[in-house]
């Protein structure tokens, strides 16, 4: 676990990789494979978590954790940390009620990166617009950018995106669940409305990447979202199943021109959305489960060989059909890389351990996702 974490430590947090970055490609990926060799069934596990700070409260119910901010949203006690390195998630993930003050983030997010024995992704929700975790709060004095759909140039997405990548960069957050790359084609849809760069596919596809280039000039990984395209719905996944009524055909001559393009400039993850698709030739299942759409779609047609992750999957779209533990096992086997938020965090942590100690999920299924989440922080 020393090498692990030195190794990992200098490439990732101290910034001095450029000798081990300019190795071949092989010879990475070689490194790579005795980093995994050398990690514990939990390690691995935990790595394909994304979960909030108060997670690691274990007094709190999940519903408390749902309800508001709590002194575990904004602080890490002895107790939460110990929690943290017994069920190690790889991802932290802040909201509005984590975030405080400038110096409150900051010691909150050092504090996990330093409980880490592998170095941890820290994430948000900073889109500009409604959905703007700091810039909204008025203790960080940031000007919170208009929406995406206000976005009137590949320079402004651009220059917008390497200025949200600049100030999280700042606070030590490592990702940006952004840019958003559904097309709002549908004027019901409320959801995503104008968190969308365009109601136009070839707009949208500009603006998706010319905001993957600037979030990487500030040094942020990016994650599109929400694949195959939450635009045209009309429910809220947030609170009830939501459908998308067109072929696989129709989809690709517009929703999948965003994400492509996202895909092609270099994407560190896509999000996938708990979207039903009954007429696209698929499982009757959310995408999030789907096979049809992770493993065969985006990982097989559009040549996605990143992250995939989820969206929460405390939504009502998965949680009010599926176990919190049934869930993420048919995620995983859809293909996904990372669990985002489920509910009962250490329950599911557990049973997925207890997957791969009786061979109902297999190590090398694991090995699979850990080997792109390690690839991605590196």
């Amino acid at each position: 676990m020393g090498r692990l974490f030195f190794f990992l430590a200098c490439l990732v947090l101290t910034g001095c990789a450029s000798t081990k970055i300019s190795k071949d490609s092989s010879q990475k990926e070689n490194e790579i494979a005795l980093l995994i060799e050398g990690m514990t069934v939990r390690e691995k596990i935990g790595q394909m978590f994304a979960v909030v700070p108060e997670n690691f409260d274990f007094t709190l119910t999940q519903e408390q954790i749902d309800q508001g901010r709590l002194p575990s949203s904004v602080t890490m006690s002895e107790k939460m940390k110990e929690n943290f390195i017994q069920y190690p998630a790889g991802t932290i993930i802040l909201f509005g009620k984590n975030i405080d003050t400038p110096k409150q983030t900051k010691k909150l997010i050092d504090d996990f990166k330093s409980a880490s024995k592998i170095p941890l992704m820290v994430s948000i929700d900073e889109e500009g617009g409604r959905v703007a975790r700091i810039a909204k709060n008025e203790n960080f004095g940031i000007e919170n950018l208009p929406p995406a759909l206000e976005t009137e140039t590949e320079k402004k997405a651009f220059d917008n995106s390497f200025s949200i990548g600049s100030y999280l960069s700042k606070y030590g957050f490592t990702a940006d669940f952004a840019p958003v790359a559904d097309i709002w084609t549908n004027e019901a849809n409320t959801v995503i409305g104008n968190r969308a760069f365009s109601k136009e596919p070839k707009t949208a596809a500009k603006m998706v990447k010319a905001s993957i280039k600037g979030f990487h000039k500030a040094k942020v990984l990016t994650s599109i979202k929400h694949f195959p395209g939450h635009g045209d719905t009309t429910a809220d996944s947030h609170t009830e199943s939501a459908i998308s009524c067109k072929t696989w055909e129709e989809l690709k001559r517009c929703e999948m021109i965003p994400f492509k393009s996202g895909i092609d400039a270099g994407t560190d993850m896509v999000m996938i959305a708990h979207i039903r698709t009954p007429n696209a030739k698929t499982e009757d299942l959310p995408a999030t489960l789907s096979k049809i759409w992770i493993t065969d779609r985006l990982r097989g047609e559009l040549g996605f060989n990143g992250v995939v992750i989820t969206d929460a999957m405390g939504m009502k779209a998965v949680s009010k059909y599926f176990r919190s533990t049934e869930s993420a096992l048919m995620a995983i086997n859809a293909g996904c890389d990372i669990i985002l938020m489920p509910h009962d965090y250490a329950k599911v942590f557990d049973y997925l351990v207890a997957c791969v100690e009786d061979g109902t999920l297999s190590i090398e299924r694991i090995d699979q996702s850990v080997k792109r989440i390690l690839r991605m922080k590196l």
